[in-house]
């Protein structure tokens, strides 16, 4: 729905005016969702640690700081023509544990045709990891997307994402290839391919000095993204999630505008794991607006029939591309690439700089630093969160008895599936469902006696109540409450009964399917998170809506009034949180349990938490 409206909208613009308005909205909106850039650029103390001499150009390793403390290992790669200036490209690193080695043929590719290419670490990967065991010599996560994991659910609490300094780590190398006497500052470029092509397109947007951008492996209809991602690619990566990504109009297809007019094209692969389909249709959206506004020779796609790599034939059809925007010689195939081995290509002593500078820091440490220059502004609550603009008006949905027909929009529909007698206890079951597909699995634990009654939700972290949970649902009877027990959406009996596997970290997908489940590194329910934030309307407050469609229910067809909610081990928080936002409902205590606080998470940078409890901005909130 909310696809189809921002295609709409596009549709409607008439003249350059108009797509110009909307490339200021989109501008803003994207610094939103990535918490916006810092402020200052501070010196960036480039050092060159070494040169190799390579047959027609020079590598050197390069580190600089893209913020005080922030140290960025690269690769630089200059060819030896002797010409005064040389186009320039940034090629930043996909996720490979090896991080800008791993992409060393394309950048050696680049450098033969005459270009200054610049390639780094992202943060997490080759000499920039994180959470770096040096007794262990290895990272305590894998060097791809867990690190990424960590660091980038912390910063959705922070009110911030992962992407926002990893693009600040971009456009900190094209600030360094500025003072480069070689570089001509009106050429430069970028194309990177997988989480490489996600930079491409994050930087590209974001600086209008790049004058030429080829993401390649990643461009997609984030829709279509969404339904493939759990079976193809479950990791989580959360700088590919910006929150509000569709719900802001923004999707793949604003990035590609943001970059408008200045020459793009899309290395996309039939066989990836982002939908070809979803690739065509964005490329379509804006080959529209490029031509309709006289920039259409501008845009270009290439399609090669493989999976998720920068293969060759899209490299020769990417620096064709570039070579003709960057008024380069015409040339015909590719240049003769020596790899060399990750160890001579290191910039650092000890291969980690966290390891080498004693002054270097943890972006964990910043992303603290970043929530406590930001909290003492206006603070949410879960309730104006709940109750905006995304909210679905369940206290005024109606409540029926299913007849075969699945429920229209604000509508519950329900049915009895038994009955079952347990001491002096009624248990009846239910069947509710809700927003088209959705069902919810009800116990109403209830007395005998007539008349409407006070009743409790109780759940625990996999849903409702289970035998073992027995002693407790029973002491909330004898203090005469009524029990309202349910599953939430995609836990209990909702849960999809598959394991994702991590192409990073297999092992993960050993786990026994109840931890495998809700890994925060690779896992279904990580995935129905994400998605979430896509949406804009978080899993958490998600959750808190099935507290509030099984309350309704209960009150319209058990007569039962939820004036309580209290739950076992960490869904204590999410209980916590329920009574914080409806009206009527207080929080029972639980003398074992105790409320988790995103605040807390970020000040301690708190590595592993339940993944259901991802909010952004959540640290501001208490």
């Amino acid at each position: 729905m909310e696809d189809e409206a921002r295609q709409k909208a596009w549709d409607a613009i008439g003249d350059e005016a108009g797509l110009r308005k909307l490339h200021d909205d989109l501008r803003q909106k994207l610094l939103q969702m990535i918490g916006g850039l810092p402020a200052v650029k501070t010196d960036l103390h480039a050092v060159i640690t070494g040169k190799i001499p390579m047959d027609g150009f020079t590598i050197e390793k390069l580190v600089f700081q893209s913020l005080p403390g922030i140290y960025v290992t690269a690769l630089v790669y200059v060819p030896n023509d002797h010409a005064a200036k040389h186009p320039a490209v940034l090629v930043p690193a996909g996720h490979a544990a090896d991080g800008k080695s791993h992409y060393q043929a394309l950048s050696q590719r680049l450098a033969g045709r005459g270009y200054v290419v610049i390639s780094w670490d992202p943060v997490g990967q080759g000499e920039r990891s994180q959470f770096w065991d040096s007794k262990a010599k290895k990272s305590r996560y894998n060097l791809i997307c867990a690190e990424h994991a960590v660091m980038g659910n912390l910063a959705y609490l922070a009110g911030a994402n992962l992407a926002r300094w990893e693009v600040w780590d971009g456009i900190r190398a094209v600030d360094y290839l500025l003072t480069r006497p070689d570089v001509d500052g009106e050429r430069i470029s970028i194309t990177g391919t997988s989480g490489g092509g996600t930079q491409t397109a994050l930087i590209a947007a974001l600086d209008p000095r790049i004058k030429v951008a080829v993401p390649s492996c990643y461009i997609t209809s984030l829709p279509m993204r969404m339904s493939n991602r759990i079976f193809v690619d479950p990791d989580s990566d959360p700088e590919q999630d910006l929150d509000g990504m569709i719900s802001n109009g923004m999707d793949h297809a604003g990035l590609l505008l943001l970059m408008y007019p200045r020459p793009v094209m899309v290395a996309a692969a039939v066989l990836d794991f982002f939908p070809i389909e979803g690739t065509r249709k964005t490329f379509r959206e804006l080959q529209k607006l490029y031509t309709r506004f006289g920039h259409g020779d501008g845009l270009a796609m290439v399609e090669g029939y493989h999976g998720h790599q920068y293969s060759t034939e899209n490299q020769q059809a990417a620096l064709d591309f570039l070579d003709h925007f960057n008024q380069m010689p015409v040339r015909s195939g590719l240049p003769f690439v020596k790899e060399l081995d990750g160890e001579t290509l290191r910039c650092t002593r000890t291969g980690q700089v966290l390891v080498d500078y004693r002054d270097a820091r943890s972006l964990m440490d910043v992303m603290r630093e970043y929530y406590e220059e930001h909290k003492s502004g206006s603070r949410r609550t879960l309730a104006k969160e709940y109750y905006g603009n995304k909210y679905s008006g369940v206290k005024n949905w109606r409540v029926r008895e299913n007849t075969g027909v699945l429920p229209q929009a604000g509508e519950i529909t329900w049915e009895a599936a038994g009955s079952s007698i347990l001491g002096e206890a009624t248990i009846d079951r239910y069947l509710l469902r809700h927003s088209g597909q959705l069902e919810m699995p009800l116990l109403y634990i209830h007395k005998s006696g007539s008349g409407e009654r006070n009743a409790a939700l109780w759940f625990q972290e996999n849903g409702k109540a289970a035998a073992e949970d027995w002693p407790e649902i029973e002491k909330y009877l004898n203090q005469g409450f009524d029990i309202i027990s349910f599953d939430f959406r995609g836990l209990g009996e909702t849960r999809m009964p598959y394991t994702a596997v991590s192409p990073d970290d297999p092992l993960l997908g050993a786990l026994d399917f109840d931890h495998a489940y809700v890994n925060p590194i690779s896992g279904v329910l990580a995935d129905y998170v994400y998605n979430s934030l896509l949406t804009g309307r978080p899993y958490f407050l998600q959750m808190i809506e099935d507290a509030e469609i099984a309350s309704r229910f209960a009150a319209q067809e058990l007569h039962a009034n939820v004036v309580a909610v209290t739950a076992a081990g960490d869904a204590y928080t999410l209980a916590s949180a329920i009574a914080e936002t409806l009206p009527g409902i207080s929080l029972l205590p639980e003398p074992n349990s105790r409320v988790l606080k995103w605040s807390e998470i970020v000040e301690q940078e708190t590595e592993s938490w339940p993944i259901q409890y991802l909010l952004p901005r959540g640290a501001y909130m208490h």
